[in-house]
């Protein structure tokens, strides 16, 4: 596809204005690891709200939206949707818990909480098995998008879409750290948001649609608006097989299960990643508390929209994989897959408009490349470097690991992009390698006993019963693989938990002392330590406020749905209702906090 001379000029535009911020900002974020991972701890919540946002806004993003709503239409989207309840358990039970620990990153919790070798152990692996192969596989699939992208739209090869994209987001990722990520993510989410409404926008107007009414009308859409799967039953009165596989794989597991058992990037549960960076940079508690709020009510609430109305579109423009590769013959074969419909419908937009939307992918993309290798690479240097290979090294060493380390990483998750082929899948593989290790990272806070072989047996196992899925023909549906992970996983890490030794009560103490979780988990320790400390927080009434938390973030993303199918007066009720709680919520958890 040719891009005008205006197209140019807005890329053009965007790509000075980020790189000038980054090297604005340089001087400040080189001068420690404080300053390079965590922008001094003094960010406020605004800011870092804005940033998880833009973060988790990736090319792979509506790519993976579009090919989950072809397959298994708008109710496929639980998923993802059902995640959100792990979100608002983070905010109200643990974004206080991380910023109260103070540590660096959520990699050097391990020996704040644990003891041992065990624990030296967890911190050194974790650091490697996250900051290197977790989050070279999550930049490998925001990469892939970006080579679908790259070769729909520029007809690019895979290869020259890796390079041009890594080159440019490794100069500004090892130039600026985390303020530069942070700053940018704010200015890149407008772009990214306002791309996905205008490529929403053409989608609809397209020519064999011409109308939101048309859209929702058309016979290519039936059975893929309904906002929970088919209710289909058998002449006894049953559900039918096919039904009954829907509301399994689609609502039962993600939202009994998948929230609380699984570990993914963005959804840890309790929060981890680039969501504890978040909060760990934040003023203080009340800062990280609002940070993680916003970032739920904007990704689950407000966001998936425009992506599902462009997914929707293209299964009226491009209904089958077929008229998808009549349309772009060049693409290759084995790249071939309903996610490649997203850049396929970018292709009708205008001069101008079409740069715009190129502007605001490259954004997403550099805000989440950007941000895992931020993340990551601290992991390196902070937990394996520092901790194990170099104790003695001082900041400028360190800040200058971080920044080769940031290079190294890009160039093996290029590499391994070019191996990967459909989002979807990706996304079904990093679920399943963190199946069944969750209820740790919830636990580990409010229960004592919870040890650094709890975590390595889960670990160990999670990925071992993952890799076994993938070598060994079980004839499993993914939801049974999923389920079958969680639970032997669970079985190990219990069992190991009652038969290790316990952490060491001065550590066990210490951390009490200085994170003060409540709950009755931590009663045997409390009562072991002689002097008086300020009063836990109380779960029971955090609870309603979670619950409070969750009913708000519904209302808005399907009373905006409702109001975009047309179903005015539920559509208008539930954005008030919801509009109502969170105006209560906010107020509440304020007065709370203050």
């Amino acid at each position: 596809m040719q891009l005008e001379t205006l197209d140019w000029i807005i890329i053009g535009t965007y790509f000075v204005i980020v790189i000038a911020i980054g090297i604005a900002v340089g001087r400040v974020s080189g001068k420690d690891t404080n300053e390079f991972f965590l922008g001094g701890r003094n960010m406020p919540w605004w800011l870092l709200g804005f940033s998880m946002v833009a973060t988790t806004f990736s090319t792979d993003t509506p790519n993976l939206v579009t090919d989950i709503v072809r397959q298994n239409g708008v109710a496929g989207n639980w998923a993802w949707w059902a995640f959100l309840i792990g979100g608002m358990v983070t905010v109200f039970w643990y974004a206080k818990l991380w910023r109260r620990s103070e540590v660096k990153t959520d990699i050097e919790f391990y020996e704040m909480r644990y003891s041992g070798k065990g624990a030296a152990f967890l911190r050194g692996f974790r650091a490697l098995y996250l900051g290197l192969l977790f989050n070279v596989m999550v930049m490998a699939a925001v990469s892939l998008a970006a080579i679908k992208i790259g070769g729909v739209i520029l007809g690019l090869s895979p290869l020259q879409s890796i390079l041009w994209a890594m080159i440019a987001t490794g100069i500004f990722s090892s130039i600026g750290g985390f303020r530069s990520v942070i700053f940018t993510d704010f200015l890149l989410f407008g772009m990214a948001m306002i791309g996905a409404v205008a490529a929403a926008y053409f989608a609809i107007n397209h020519e064999m649609i011409g109308s939101l009414g048309a859209l929702l009308e058309h016979p290519n859409l039936e059975g893929k608006l309904s906002f929970v799967p088919a209710i289909e039953r058998t002449a006894d009165g049953g559900l039918t097989d096919q039904s009954l596989n829907a509301w399994v794989t689609l609502m039962i597991v993600p939202l009994l299960v998948q929230w609380w058992s699984v570990w993914y990037p963005g959804a840890e549960p309790g929060g981890g990643g680039y969501v504890a960076q978040r909060m760990l940079a934040a003023k203080n508690e009340k800062h990280a508390t609002g940070a993680v709020l916003f970032f739920n009510f904007a990704h689950y609430g407000l966001r998936p929209w425009p992506w599902i109305l462009v997914a929707l579109a293209s299964l009226i423009v491009f209904p089958t994989l077929e008229s998808i590769h009549t349309a772009f013959p060049h693409i290759d074969p084995d790249m071939l897959g309903h996610d490649l419909a997203y850049p396929a419908m970018l292709t009708f937009l205008p001069t101008g408009w079409l740069g715009l939307v190129i502007a605001s992918l490259i954004a997403a993309y550099m805000s989440t490349i950007s941000t895992q290798t931020n993340g990551g690479s601290f992991y390196v240097v902070n937990d394996f470097y520092k901790r194990f290979v170099n104790p003695e090294a001082s900041e400028k060493q360190l800040v200058r690991a971080g920044r080769i380390s940031t290079i190294l990483m890009m160039v093996v998750a290029g590499w391994l992009a070019l191996q990967l082929r459909s989002a979807l899948d990706t996304f079904q593989i990093l679920l399943q390698v963190g199946a069944g290790t969750g209820l740790i990272f919830l636990l580990r806070w409010y229960w004592w006993r919870i040890n650094a072989y709890s975590e390595i047996s889960a670990m160990v196992s999670s990925f071992a019963i993952a890799i076994a899925f993938k070598v060994f023909d079980f004839d499993f549906a993914w939801w049974q693989e999923l389920l079958t992970g969680v639970g032997l996983t669970t079985v190990v890490w219990v069992t190991v938990t009652l038969l290790s030794p316990n952490t060491d009560q001065g550590v066990l103490e210490s951390f009490y002392r200085k994170v003060r979780p409540g709950g009755p988990g931590w009663k045997r320790v409390r009562n072991q330590i002689p002097e008086t400390l300020p009063e836990s927080d109380a779960l029971a009434p955090q609870l309603t406020s979670l619950i409070m938390g969750i009913a708000t973030v519904y209302g808005f993303l399907f009373g905006i749905g409702r109001l975009i199918y047309g179903d005015l007066l539920v559509g208008i009720s539930l954005v008030v209702v919801a509009t109502v709680l969170a105006y209560v919520l906010v107020t509440k958890e304020a007065s709370r906090q203050s």
